[in-house]
């Protein structure tokens, strides 16, 4: 079992920059690939961006290539998304997830990871 605590999230102006944090509750140490995706209330989760496990591999949505940096601390269990450039439709609720079964990827599928934080919640408004 992985317990995720998300942290970081708040109120900026378009252009702004906020770093996210996903804590985790038990080590890691390198065995799981992780992600971020976020949910727009009356819409469905949407992938933001994911990692590997050593942190070779990295993907992100199409939305946030260029603005959005994923990484992450195997001594520290954490992980973060460096988010610059922010814009309106970048408002959500940002979750950290965990898959234990396929380290080696970086998936963007929802149903390939099975552990999840509660959130934290990015507003973009002028």
């Amino acid at each position: 079992q992985v317990q995720l605590v998300e942290s970081g999230g708040d109120v900026v102006q378009p252009g702004g920059s906020l770093r996210l944090s996903c804590a985790a509750s038990s080590r890691t140490n390198g065995q799981y690939a992780m992600a971020w995706f976020r949910q727009v209330p009356g819409k469905g989760s949407e992938f933001v961006a994911a990692i590997n496990w050593n942190g070779a591999i990295t993907i992100y949505a199409d939305s946030v290539n260029g603005r959005f940096t994923v990484s992450r601390d195997n001594v520290k269990n954490t992980l973060d998304l460096q988010m610059n450039n922010l814009k309106l439709e970048d408002t959500a609720v940002y979750h950290c997830a965990v898959d234990p079964d396929r380290p080696w990827l970086a998936g963007r599928s929802q149903s390939s990871y099975r552990y999840w934080g509660q959130g934290t919640q990015v507003t973009v408004s002028s």
